[in-house]
């Protein structure tokens, strides 16, 4: 097993390893002898899965259980969700020293991570992620939020999470498209900031590999650097979003029904059409069969970043890659991204 120290102003560990699960509640256990009360958060699609698996290893060491189960879905993202969740931590009096436990992928970690932030002012959150997207990007950093119809994520908060554990293992039961849609995150860790995980993933990654949990730990590791320098998004980690503010825009024009990592897959590659590293970026997606064009036009482009989160004044900044390894940001006008294209 890896553990990866995540040194923010609340600082916390990141596992990554095999068979994790089954002792998630001994891993929490060991950092917090405080928590009474867990909300046990999952999706339609995880929790048949693993929730009782990790609901027994919660139970096992003490811990009052309550469980909120959602549609799984972009869709379900919403404040609406985070009400219930609110109203159920609530109404099962759970007080500040409680905690919840968020078990699924990318919109679980985010959903709960933003009700745990907002309750009482802010409870323990802990993340269980079971997605190759959640592992290696979504659990780790403290980024939690839901989506209105104006936009991806516009409402959320800075919450970090008091442990991320992250049980490669859980993979095997993702579909080829869902893990696919994680490669888009690891790929952008590799164009944006790692030269030799980029040559590691020429050798295509599945989820029998037997390096999965390097690769994974080696993400965890780099996104952990820079929230590290930059907690609050403010320069550096901007850098990750390299295909997202293009991506964003794809996946709210699709009605979420373009998948996430299938966006920030695309928003990669258009962003990057006159950069020197198109080619290579493409040949990459087309390894991972993730896609690579989008038939969105630049001023349906320009209208979606307007209401863009990370936009600021007028003006957004973007990561642009021209050299494998390396990010910029460029702050420009939204009308300037067609320059890009």
């Amino acid at each position: 097993m890896r553990r990866i120290k995540v040194k923010v102003r609340h600082g916390y560990e990141v596992l990554v390893g095999r068979g994790l699960l089954k002792d998630c509640g001994m891993y929490i256990k060991s950092g917090d002898t405080k928590t009474r009360k867990i909300l046990l958060v999952s999706e339609t699609n995880v929790a048949p899965l693993y929730k009782d698996i990790a609901k027994a290893s919660l139970e096992k060491e003490g811990y009052e259980v309550t469980e909120y189960i959602f549609e799984a879905g972009e869709q379900s993202k919403n404040l609406d969700q985070v009400t219930k969740m609110l109203e159920i931590l609530a109404g099962n009096a759970f007080t500040r020293t409680d905690a919840v436990v968020a078990l699924g992928g990318g919109v679980t970690t985010d959903m709960a991570g933003f009700a745990a932030s907002i309750f009482l002012r802010g409870i323990k959150v802990y993340q269980i992620a079971t997605t190759l997207l959640a592992q290696v990007d979504a659990s780790v950093g403290g980024k939690t939020g839901v989506d209105l119809k104006e936009g991806k994520n516009l409402v959320g908060a800075f919450h970090q999470p008091s442990l991320v554990i992250c049980d490669v293992d859980l993979l095997k039961s993702l579909t080829d498209e869902v893990f696919a849609e994680g490669m888009a995150e690891v790929i952008k860790y590799a164009f944006i900031s790692d030269e030799d995980l980029y040559e590691k993933l020429k050798t295509k990654v599945t989820k029998d590999s037997p390096d999965l949990i390097d690769i994974v730990a080696r993400c965890v590791e780099l996104k952990a650097y820079v929230v590290e320098k930059d907690e609050l998004d403010n320069g550096l980690r901007q850098t990750l979003n390299f295909g997202h503010t293009i991506g964003h825009v794809i996946e709210r024009n699709s009605g979420y029904k373009i998948p996430h990592g299938y966006a920030v897959a695309k928003g990669m590659a258009l962003i990057s059409k006159k950069s020197r590293i198109s080619k290579k970026l493409e040949e990459m997606l087309k390894l991972y069969d993730l896609p690579y064009e989008d038939p969105i036009t630049p001023d349906e482009l320009i209208a979606g970043i307007m209401s863009d989160k990370k936009k600021r004044g007028s003006k957004i900044t973007i990561a642009l890659v021209n050299e494998i390894g390396k990010c910029e940001l460029k702050t420009i006008e939204p009308t300037e991204i067609k320059g890009y294209l």
